[in-house]
């Protein structure tokens, strides 16, 4: 009999994963009993970069470096499993952003390593399975729905990377190790956590300069008992179609198949999160306080499969003061916003246009960072099969603009 079930799972998913349903019903789910109330899933995709970019500094031996370059942006596994409906668990790993420049001569290099994405335990409460708390390596994040973006269905090329908040400096990859809580009262959906703050993240290097700019490693700095610690929680009302919280990732479009009307907020923090050094080198903590709105829409619009998916985001970020890493995180204030319409069609194949805006205001440099970007997507089996082309043009306060051509190869089974 369990054979017979395995094939038939095998079977099923063969004849369905190719639909490119957005709501995670593909993949390849093995049952292992008769009413399916036990099973596995896994979810295998990757996403191939060709990149132009005529506007490369040189390189640290002074030598021009190439226009074109090729990217294994991702390439991931998820497995996702019950024993009963009250008992899940999820495993995510992969590689990101695999180059030349990241590779290795025999890949043992850090940046040829797959890392676990999540590893978490879920108990769901209740005899309505409405409500559920977990624990381990989670995606259950805070702040917004960009910061808790899928990676297999983006509207845009990629997510604003802005919109993942807290990636690397108080988590791992924009998961933190933590508990967590979620569910739904009626229309409001929720999803909460306490978590540890990473100590070695991509600040910790940094020295806090008498009287100047604060430093993200407080957990580093200051210990586990005064920075260890950090909070968040995203709130969302879906007025229309309710969607799934089964796995913490939001879709970034449904294509149409769903009408969606949701508005949300969410905030994370992070007490002493930052460091700064008075005029005499003494150090003090500062409360790391990210809050954000945001809307987000996605219905079918005339006829012949045509849809609008549209998005917009405001977002307060305090780092602390003054507090700039790079040109990826800055104290201050972000406005961000992208819309999409998938073009009448009744063929399978089907062409999605795209434009996104943003601009973050500066506390450091009493300056703005504005960013477009225009692309399309060509969906040749949903979101299972598709290209994307996208041109993104960055303009960071005084310094030149930087324009950047992408295509983007994703299949995800």
């Amino acid at each position: 009999m369990k054979k017979i079930i395995l094939v038939a799972g095998l079977l099923y998913s063969a004849l369905t994963f190719a639909q490119g349903a957005p709501d995670y019903a593909g993949g390849l789910k093995v049952n292992i009993n008769e009413d399916g109330s036990k099973y596995f899933r896994i979810i295998s995709w990757a996403q191939v970069w060709a990149q132009y970019n005529g506007d490369k500094p040189l390189d640290a031996n002074g030598n021009e470096q190439s226009e074109i370059d090729f990217t294994v942006r991702r390439a991931r596994v998820l497995l996702y499993s019950q024993i009963s409906p009250k008992f899940l668990i999820v495993t995510h790993f992969g590689v990101n952003n695999l180059n030349a420049g990241s590779m290795s001569p025999t890949g043992t290099g850090d940046g040829s390593q797959m890392f676990i994405h999540d590893a978490y335990v879920q108990y769901n409460l209740g005899t309505t399975n409405k409500h559920a708390i977990g624990g381990g390596l989670h995606y259950w994040n805070g702040i917004s729905r960009m910061n808790n973006s899928s990676t297999l269905n983006i509207l845009t090329l990629d997510n604003f990377r802005q919109g993942w908040a807290t990636l690397g400096l108080a988590d791992q990859f924009a998961r933190p190790v933590g508990v967590f809580a979620k569910g739904a009262f009626g229309k409001l959906q929720y999803r909460v956590s306490i978590n540890d703050a990473l100590t070695n993240n991509l600040a910790v290097s940094n020295v806090p300069v008498n009287g100047g700019a604060a430093t993200y490693n407080g957990r580093d700095l200051l210990g586990g008992k005064k920075a260890g610690k950090t909070f968040s929680g995203y709130f969302d009302y879906n007025f229309l179609d309710q969607e799934s919280q089964f796995l913490p990732y939001k879709v970034g479009t449904y294509l149409g198949d769903k009408k969606v009307f949701n508005i949300g907020a969410g905030f994370f923090s992070h007490p002493n999160g930052s460091v700064v050094a008075d005029v005499n080198g003494d150090l003090s903590g500062e409360n790391v306080s990210i809050f954000a709105v945001d809307a987000f829409y996605d219905a079918p619009i005339g006829g012949k499969g045509s849809s609008i998916t549209a998005y917009a985001m405001y977002q307060n970020s305090d780092y602390g003061k003054d507090f700039r890493f790079g040109t990826t995180y800055e104290t201050g204030s972000i406005l961000y916003g992208h819309v999409g319409y998938v073009i009448p069609t009744e063929k399978e194949t089907k062409l999605q246009p795209y434009v996104s805006f943003a601009n973050r205001q500066i506390d450091a440099l009493d300056d703005n960072a504005t960013q477009f970007g225009i692309g399309a997507n060509l969906f040749l089996k949903g979101h299972h099969s598709k290209l994307t082309l996208e041109y993104q043009n960055l303009k960071y306060a005084t310094a030149d603009a930087v324009g950047t051509v992408t295509l983007q190869a994703m299949i995800y089974l």
